[in-house]
């Protein structure tokens, strides 16, 4: 396919999930790919799948030196880019009283700091027309237990999103949010939950989408790459991936 040819883009936090299924879908549509991860063990997993077809770099975007080495190695390895996706991002469930202050600096530190100084970095590197796209959550607008510091990180995010659609618009560059509701991916967006915990989140995302199923990586990636390419006369917004979960549906009772 060719869908992507000549294209260059940028994916935080593409080594796996969400992101890697975005990878995927540019390098299969032949763009030109650089991923970045932080674990070693999706690094490795990430360079086995998608072969010589992308770059895949280490890079934490939650270390301000980790984001200067990383714009130089994207100039250096691509140039200018058409599209960044900042995909990476944590989340701890914790109760307000159980919230310390390195839970809080951490996820902060990532999902909004590290978000920010990411695009202002590689904003330089960014074509004029061409887009970024934010990983925020539907809990960026929601008010459920245990999310308080992370739904905050997100509507932070999202706050930035819209400010820099304003401020690019000389540039004719478009940003865009994509807000993904309950997602099949490994982590189920915990990363330090254990197989139990997920499988107990993966049945309450069952039971409270309107749609009664998780969405897949696939279909938030295709979400991704249509503000990205597409959605061409779009910027500031917010677009939901969530079954109807963020829309008050009630489906009809037999």
């Amino acid at each position: 396919m060719t869908r992507y040819a000549n294209k260059k883009a940028v994916v935080i936090g593409g080594t796996h999930g969400m992101g890697l299924a975005v990878a995927e879908a540019l390098v299969e549509g032949g763009a030109d790919v650089l991923v970045t991860g932080r674990d070693h063990r999706n690094i490795e997993a990430a360079r086995a799948k998608l072969f010589s077809r992308a770059h895949v770099v280490q890079s934490d975007m939650g270390d301000m030196a980790d984001i200067v080495t990383l714009g130089a190695e994207v100039g250096q390895k691509l140039g200018q880019i058409d599209f960044l996706h900042i995909n990476a991002g944590v989340a701890n469930l914790e109760p307000v009283e159980r919230v310390t202050e390195d839970s809080y600096d951490r996820i902060f530190s990532v999902n909004t700091k590290g978000a920010f100084f990411t695009a202002q970095r590689l904003l330089p590197l960014i074509k004029d027309g061409g887009a970024i796209v934010f990983t925020s959550s539907i809990a960026d607008e929601s008010g459920n237990g245990g999310m308080s510091v992370y739904s905050g990180s997100k509507a932070a995010l999202r706050a930035f999103a819209k400010v820099l659609a304003a401020e690019l618009l000389p540039r004719r560059i478009r940003v865009n949010v994509v807000s993904p509701g309950f997602i099949d991916t490994p982590t189920m967006g915990v990363a330090s939950a254990s197989a139990e915990e997920r499988a107990a989140f993966m049945a309450i995302g069952d039971a409270v989408t309107p749609m009664r199923r998780h969405g897949t990586i696939d279909e938030v990636a295709r979400a991704v790459l249509f503000l990205a390419f597409d959605a061409t006369f779009t910027t500031g917004a917010r677009l939901t991936v969530d079954g109807g979960l963020g829309q008050d549906l009630s489906p009809l009772l037999a």
